[in-house]
């Protein structure tokens, strides 16, 4: 499946490059049991042209390769789509395996480009690592092999579950340890409920041949070489999202295990370590980067955070991709909301640095809106094209299109809501319902930001955008006009995979502090203002509010079922 809006394709003419990769085996050394690149004694320091990190992103329907020179510029990229998996309705599944392959692809088609651009492999000093993060994997410890498909966050089948455990008791008190409510999203749910119904799973816990982890820890593993060197390792920003770790002591919290029943001794769970890290992430195994260090490891949404330079506490990005997800910087100490927005571990700059955490607002459905008119109602094959038709009508015709296909994340947290769309009359054209379908993430949007502004007793200035969905004008325009404040869209698109870039290069010393990169991804930014009044933002809001009051209680059973 296409990410929609995903417009930031590979450069056509690299693209056509067919060179098979040509790794100088003599630019490596060992070094306490990894390989770490020799630096050319040609090289200068403050050369950033001339100095390359690569970046691993591996989202929810694709993975990419990115490799950045030093100032924030991509030089040769790769992306490959990996199925997704619906088995039933609410499930959401992928391929462990054919998520390791694409990312092999991935490196392996953008070292061509790099090779053919005239860089030899020994340029790339060291790779980062960001990765969709509430994903849940299961494999055997013992052959590496997964025990069942990787269950992909958007993923509802847990919808039952959550509620028993909701009315188990000291449920409430979570919260004020990990940050997150329970709900669908977080992977312990996952997990127990892999631990009830999948007997292979069971089996290799009982024994304690189960190893968990979310995707940053299974690709880390198999970069590493698998059951080779059995690396089982993930940073404080993924482990956060598994409500197994606690906020203030970044490590795994025995009363949060006890409440999903999992018993440590029965099970690996990776060891927590910074996001920025010069060893603790291993080495790539194999291909053509053998041997260069992986020193960088986020979850997604953190490292688009890490991609805007939002370092400082107040600054916010928000990321339209398959859902939406907006972060703000609460500095070195957790704020718990009381709004309905999770407490997350931002990043942590190495073990001499203290966390930084952050508030933040999930919307499940965003550009995977555009997704469901183009898969499911034939609204084009393109999703430029979608844009398009949503920009041939002035507004969306009195349409507001709830898209809470799988219930509605934060700030509401309604788990029987489901997708409805209010204000249809004969006079709606399919250019009101693409429109609708926009607007519905710009809302959602809406909603989290004012809920921050009420845990943090701040606004914020303006908003820094990235993600597919971003490219869309139409689309940003509307977030500024129901914000009412600025949207920050930068030139080069690929925020989320320079964020795990900044993060390697500050492991390896290439910056030092945060003040180095003041400028980075700076230039040709371009900014969307406010072009309707406070008072007509309100209207349109309190229509969707309306929307949404209208669209709860759609699972709750009815007479007979």
């Amino acid at each position: 499946m296409r990410n929609p809006f995903d417009m930031s394709e590979i450069d056509n003419a690299l693209e056509e490059q067919q060179l098979q990769p040509q790794v100088d085996i003599h630019a490596y050394q060992t070094y306490d049991g990894n390989r770490s690149l020799l630096q050319d004694e040609n090289r200068r320091p403050d050369d950033l042209k001339n100095r390359f990190i690569g970046a691993i992103d591996q989202g929810t329907t694709s993975s990419r390769f990115i490799i950045f020179d030093c100032t924030g510029v991509p030089v040769a990229k790769y992306q490959v789509e990996f199925h997704q998996i619906h088995e039933l309705p609410g499930w959401h599944e992928q391929d462990p395996l054919e998520m390791v392959d694409s990312v092999f692809t991935c490196i392996e088609e953008a070292m061509n480009t790099f090779l053919a651009l005239g860089h030899s492999a020994s340029d790339i000093e060291a790779i980062g690592i960001t990765s969709q993060r509430e994903t849940t994997l299961c494999w055997d410890w013992e052959t590496g092999e997964p025990l069942h498909n990787a269950i992909a966050w958007p993923d509802t089948r847990t919808k039952n579950l959550v509620r028993e455990l909701k009315e188990r008791p000291g449920a409430e008190d979570l919260v004020k340890l990990c940050g997150l409510p329970l709900s669908t999203y977080p992977s312990s749910v996952t997990l127990v409920w892999m631990l009830e119904n999948l007997p292979e799973v069971k089996k290799a816990y009982d024994e304690g041949r189960l190893a968990f982890g979310t995707v940053d820890t299974w690709l880390l593993y198999n970069l590493n070489g698998g059951p080779e060197s059995n690396l089982l390792v993930t940073d404080v920003s993924n482990a956060s999202r598994t409500m197994f770790m606690n906020l203030e002591t970044l490590d795994y919290d025995d009363r949060l295990l006890n409440f999903f029943g999992i018993d440590r001794n029965k099970i690996r769970l990776p060891k927590i370590i910074p996001s920025s890290d010069r060893d603790g992430f291993g080495c790539v195994h194999s291909g053509p980067l053998d041997g260069v260090p992986i020193t960088s490891c986020m979850g997604d949404q953190s490292s688009a955070l890490v991609g805007h330079c939002a370092f400082t506490p107040g600054m916010a990005k928000n990321t339209y991709g398959t859902g939406c997800f907006l972060l703000y910087n609460v500095g070195d100490k957790p704020v718990v909301s009381n709004h309905g927005l999770l407490a997350t571990v931002g990043f942590q700059m190495g073990k001499e640095r203290k966390p930084v955490y952050a508030l933040e607002g999930s919307v499940a459905v965003a550009g995977s809106g555009v997704s469901f008119l183009m898969n499911n109602l034939g609204f084009f094959r393109d999703s430029r094209k979608v844009s398009d038709l949503a920009g041939s009508v002035p507004d969306s015709g009195g349409c507001v299109f709830v898209t809470a296909f799988s219930g509605l994340f934060a700030p509401y947290w309604i788990d029987d809501a489901r997708g409805t769309i209010f204000g249809i009359t004969q006079h709606t054209q399919r250019g009101h319902i693409a429109r609708a379908t926009m607007e519905a993430a710009c809302y959602q949007t809406k909603a989290i930001l004012d809920a921050m502004e009420k845990d943090s007793g701040h606004k914020l200035a303006d908003l820094a955008v990235d993600g597919g969905m971003s490219n869309s004008d139409i689309c940003m325009q509307t977030q500024a006009d129901l914000i009412q404040m600025p949207v920050q869209r930068p030139s080069m698109h690929e925020t989320t995979a320079l964020g795990a870039a900044i993060a390697a290069g500050f492991a390896i010393d290439i910056w030092k502090d945060y003040s180095e990169l003041k400028e980075m991804d700076r230039a040709n930014r371009t900014t969307f203002t406010p072009h309707i009044s406070e008072a007509q933002s309100a209207r349109l809001y309190k229509r969707w509010t309306k929307a949404v009051d209208m669209a709860r209680g759609w699972m709750n059973p009815v007479d007979g079922e």
